[in-house]
């Protein structure tokens, strides 16, 4: 269910069991949260910047802020859970600070918590940039807690370069030279970002693409396990939960993107979602395309969706 609170009423709307949402501050949530009940917590925070979800403007208010939080994600999740962190830079003035850097510094107050991969995210589009290079990355910090931790390789793993190639020598003569399930997709992900007419794009303006969730979400979770999101925005998070099987628990504070985020979880529960696939090979121009063809990477690909929850 989606809880919608607001100072006098809490509104129910039905879409199963498998999804809750808080209207209110995550801190305020996290308080009400038991201790190691959470499998993966997945969300990019407010980089303090002046936007209009954001309630600080510099780093200094980042920084007290993930100060709170971090130690608070840290106790609700299980033992071999996991945090996925999704940061940029915060830039004023073309001064641009780290965000992953200060989470890092942050997380050394929880030693049980571990630094497993600082994932580059790479995408192709972006704001020009004039008295800099574009920026054209941002970083997922993943964390487990401990160091028996949930890992399934093999549920995210991307065609080898040259399939079904074999070794040619030595012991291995005539074997696979890689995995046929396919190889590690390494701590580079290329995936586009959500941008003008990306099929995902609303009204928010810094969505991160449901793919990204979906990739540590097989990763570092299996079927049933709680997904939890504390600045779920638009829901792109529940979105990939949901279609993979697993639940979700997440808070957001603005009502408008609440009632989007809402609208995307039914769509997704009534069988017609709408978000481009991980596995969606990236567009890449050939130099012949019109400037106004269509991207393939920008169609819809619903009908290719398990929404099934189990």
């Amino acid at each position: 269910m989606i809880y919608k609170r607001s100072a006098t009423v809490c509104e129910k709307i039905e879409v199963g069991d498998t999804v809750s949402v808080f209207n209110g501050d995550c801190e305020e949530l996290l308080k009400r949260m038991p201790s190691n009940s959470v499998d993966l917590t997945i969300s990019s925070p407010p980089y303090c910047m002046g936007k209009e979800y954001e309630v600080g403007s510099d780093v200094e208010d980042f920084i007290a802020g993930h100060g709170r939080l971090l130690p608070e994600i840290a106790r609700v999740t299980k033992p071999g859970g996991s945090i996925c962190w999704q940061v940029g830079y915060h830039v004023q003035k073309n001064h641009v600070v780290p965000l992953d850097y200060l989470i890092f510094d942050i997380m050394k107050q929880c030693p049980e918590i571990k630094l497993r991969n600082r994932i580059i995210w790479t995408f192709g589009s972006g704001l020009h940039c004039s008295k800099r290079f574009s920026g054209r990355h941002e970083t997922i910090l993943w964390f487990s807690k401990g160091d028996n931790y949930q890992f399934d390789l093999d549920a995210v793993r991307v065609p080898q370069k040259y399939p079904g190639k074999k070794a040619s020598k030595g012991a291995r003569k005539g074997e696979f030279s890689g995995n046929p399930l396919g190889k590690n997709p390494s701590d580079v992900w290329d995936i586009p970002n959500v941008k003008a007419n990306h099929v995902e794009k609303t009204e928010h303006p810094c969505q991160f693409p449901v793919a990204l969730a979906v990739r540590c979400i097989r990763a570092l979770t299996t079927r049933g396990d709680l997904v939890f999101d504390p600045f779920c925005g638009v829901m792109s998070s529940g979105v990939a939960a949901l279609a993979e099987g697993r639940r979700f628990l997440g808070a957001e504070m603005n009502q408008k993107y609440l009632d989007i985020g809402a609208q995307r979880i039914k769509d997704l529960a009534d069988g017609v979602p709408d978000y481009r696939p991980l596995e969606q090979e990236v567009y890449q121009p050939n130099g012949k395309d019109s400037v106004s063809s269509t991207p393939a990477h920008f169609i819809s690909y619903a009908d290719t969706v398990n929404t099934a929850v189990s």
